[in-house]
């Protein structure tokens, strides 16, 4: 929480006896969903790219049976590696057959949707993905998802930054790019096969329900892969302490998601997800659940610090330190996901309980007793939570 902001009144930009009122125009809203960019930490300095978008400042494309939403490169442009859509789907709704050139990584925040795959050897992948689950499709791969009796919204996470949900390759759309007569031939009837096909993309359309019994013979009919398109993230042992929880994802245990990893996190109120850096990618984040502060560090005392809801996106480029506090009175749920096959972090904490307290010591004023009770030797090489004293 900023102290320098009364969430009652009206905020202003001042901290202590530096700064002035801002007398607007302005949106106040937003300056109280913001308190750490309106009031800057006096830590903060330096010249930093935004790393903050919100979907809810996105263009929504409504359809039949559902929309969609996405936050591109040409929304965050720092976001050069990874970009992220929204979507949700009705009952029945439909997300057309399709491919596209880059990897397909997702997680279901609610409902359920049944994902429809073939790979490039004629094997079949169909499975119904409930909420906190997961899929992914490399690269090329054909593939389709319809929403199920309660209609399913998810995060879809694209290998690339420039990435756009309005240019991929549709079944319907190429159809209608190719003449009749190069149809007929290509299946073996004749042109007028094809004279009342619709024209254009359907890109997401209002299908039908299958029953029961339906569902059931669709799914007894896939063959079970070693390496499935889909992942069940829960299933997989956390990482928990007293301040927080997270579920890692990446080709360790999802062995078809090559070029994505991922991880769920939760932090509890008065928790911090601890100062660390990712040696191995930069960090695409979407938050889920709860209210957020971090601070990234860019070196040469360059910091800027961004508050974080639900619907938000946040970015931290590769190697940048930085931290995510929970600063609402809930569990905060973030997804925090990367270009990479695994996922890594350094932690400031480990890294410096495990330098020998001599060379430590030469660089921070720190007594013996705060080396031996405040650094943690844990060797374990993926997160840490602290919970921060009241």
């Amino acid at each position: 929480m900023n102290k320098n902001i009364n969430h009652n009144s009206t905020p202003h930009p001042i901290r202590g006896d530096k700064g002035a009122t801002d007398e607007g125009p302005r949106n106040i809203e937003r300056d109280l969903q913001n308190p750490d960019m309106i009031v800057p930490p006096a830590t903060d300095g330096g010249t930093l790219d935004n790393m903050k978008f919100s979907y809810s400042d996105t263009h929504v494309r409504i359809e039949h049976g559902g929309w969609s939403r996405e936050v591109t490169e040409r929304e965050l442009p720092i976001s050069k590696q990874v970009a992220g859509v929204n979507m949700r789907l009705t009952p029945g709704g439909v997300r057309e057959m399709h491919w596209h050139k880059e990897a397909e990584w997702a997680f279901v925040i609610n409902g359920d949707v049944r994902v429809t795959s073939v790979d490039q050897d004629g094997k079949v992948w169909i499975d119904i993905v409930h909420e906190n689950e997961l899929w992914y499709f490399p690269a090329g791969i054909p593939h389709a998802l319809k929403g199920m009796e309660n209609g399913a919204e998810f995060i879809l996470v694209f290998d690339n930054g420039s990435f756009s949900e309005n240019s991929t390759f549709s079944i319907t759309d190429w159809f209608s790019s190719t003449p009749n007569d190069v149809l007929a031939s290509n299946f073996g009837v004749s042109s007028e096969t094809f004279e009342d096909f619709p024209q254009g993309e359907a890109y997401i359309y209002q299908g039908e329900l299958p029953s029961k019994a339906e569902e059931e013979a669709i799914l007894n009919k896939v063959e079970k892969s070693p390496n499935p398109f889909t992942f069940k993230l829960k299933d997989v042992e956390s990482v928990k302490t007293s301040g927080g929880e997270v579920w890692i994802a990446d080709s360790n245990n999802f062995k078809a998601s090559k070029t994505v990893a991922g991880a769920l996190v939760e932090v509890e109120p008065g928790g911090i997800r601890e100062m660390h850096w990712h040696p191995n990618a930069s960090e695409w984040q979407y938050y889920i659940q709860g209210e957020a502060k971090m601070t990234v560090f860019a070196a040469e005392s360059h910091a800027r610090t961004f508050n974080y809801q639900s619907g938000d996106v946040g970015y931290v480029p590769f190697a940048m330190g930085h931290y995510v506090q929970n600063t609402g009175d809930t569990t905060l749920r973030f997804l925090e996901m990367f270009k990479d096959d695994h996922f890594a972090d350094v932690s400031l904490n480990q890294w410096m309980a495990n330098t020998p307290k001599d060379l430590l010591k030469e660089h921070l004023p720190l007594d013996d007793d705060f080396i031996e009770n405040n650094l943690s030797h844990d060797k374990h090489p993926n997160v840490k939570f602290d919970k921060q004293d009241e």
